[in-house]
């Protein structure tokens, strides 16, 4: 892998093409926008749509770029659609570091992951968009109408233009070979921290060597009753400064330890079973809760049978944003051109530049530059 794209992707995080890695979560709808009272702006007169009609501007991913997109295309009086793997909006965001600081966001000294993505949601969805959730795309198509024809695990999606905002590709946690644990997903086992206290006074296992795994030890140390943290070998993937807080904490640190299995009593979890994997001794330990931080998968492999061209697993746009194929633009973390920066910011006003001329192409009479939105007028 080159450099660029390990830097992009970071060492928690998988490419693969395998169009069977990574399924999504449960999917779910959601048409009506996030605030009606926002949306009927003076002299912006955007139509509701059903999932099933054709859209002017679907965008794929719901990070804080694709949200961005949302907001602009909406703001062109465009009829959006976003499209996401992921069971909720964020993205990448949401989904590695919701808890952590980000510092490099213009108007913010500092702000959390998960606050910027309530306000780039509140932001985004306020011309009320079509949003899926928990669908993979699977195939993108052109008929000779110039229509697109978008196809996930769930669905068919029409538009007029796409948006590929996508990031690394289509986000799912890796998970742990033992079945048993899938159905007690969201009760006692989580990939996600996305509130604290459902943890409070809870004996919880926390497997990982990563940030996010001793982020969450040293966040939930002085809420849960005990924390036990394991990881397979002793070399850690995270700050030298977290290491050494984690080991002058109270959290129990297993090293070379893995999970061998787990037993539940009425739907609840009980206990999980550790071994050390080179002498092979077992502990069993009082667990409430588990949190597996083991990394994700980013599933690239539709985008490269899309005609797209590619580099260095992105999609390669002009200054327009457009790809090679009309229509079609790219943003964020996933568009490649000369002097690129993965940046959340940068990120911002490549969505911009994508909504703009996709107003553009599919209204040739309407002007790029939308105007300054201070010149547009309160609900």
């Amino acid at each position: 892998m080159n450099e660029p794209l390990q830097e992009l992707i970071a060492d928690n995080v998988s490419i693969t093409s395998d169009p069977h890695a990574g399924p999504p979560v449960q999917s779910e709808t959601i048409i009506e926008p996030i605030n009606p009272d926002d949306v009927p702006k003076d002299a912006m007169h955007v139509e509701s749509h059903g999932a099933g009609e054709v859209f002017d501007c679907t965008i794929i991913g719901a990070g804080p770029t694709g949200l961005y997109a949302a907001f602009y295309a909406g703001m062109r009086e465009m009829s959006v659609k976003i499209v996401d793997s992921l069971g909720e909006l964020g993205g990448q965001v949401n989904a590695l570091y919701p808890e952590k600081h980000i510092f490099d966001v213009a108007g913010f000294p500092k702000i959390k992951g998960k606050e910027l993505v309530e306000m780039c949601a509140e932001q985004g969805l306020q011309f009320g968009p079509t949003v899926c959730l928990g669908e993979k795309v699977e195939q993108l198509q052109k008929d000779g109408n110039g229509l697109f024809h978008l196809t996930t695990d769930k669905r068919e999606h029409k538009s007029k233009t796409i948006i590929i905002a996508a990031g690394v590709g289509a986000f799912a946690p890796r998970k742990l070979a033992l079945p048993e644990l899938d159905e007690l997903e969201g009760e006692s086992v989580f990939y996600f921290v996305k509130s604290f206290e459902p943890f409070e006074g809870k004996n919880i296992l926390i497997v990982g060597g990563g940030d996010s795994a001793l982020d969450w030890s040293l966040n939930l140390e002085p809420l849960a009753k005990s924390i036990t943290l394991t990881h397979r070998r002793d070399k850690w993937r995270a700050h030298e400064d977290s290491v050494n807080k984690l080991m002058a904490s109270s959290v129990d640190v297993r090293t070379f330890h893995e999970v061998r299995s787990v037993e539940t009593a009425d739907g609840k979890l009980k206990s999980v079973t550790i071994y050390h994997n080179k002498t092979q001794d077992e502990t069993v330990l009082p667990v409430d809760a588990i949190i597996l931080s083991l990394g994700f998968i980013a599933n690239i492999g539709p985008i490269k049978d899309w005609g797209l061209t590619l580099d260095s697993g992105g999609v390669c746009v002009d200054s327009t944003m457009a790809t090679n194929i009309e229509g079609i633009y790219a943003a964020g973390d996933v568009a490649r051109y000369n002097g690129k920066l993965n940046l959340i910011a940068t990120g911002f006003a490549e969505a911009a530049t994508a909504a703009n001329f996709a107003k553009n192409f599919i209204d040739p009479h309407s002007r790029v530059f939308p105007g300054h939105s201070s010149e547009k007028s309160e609900p």
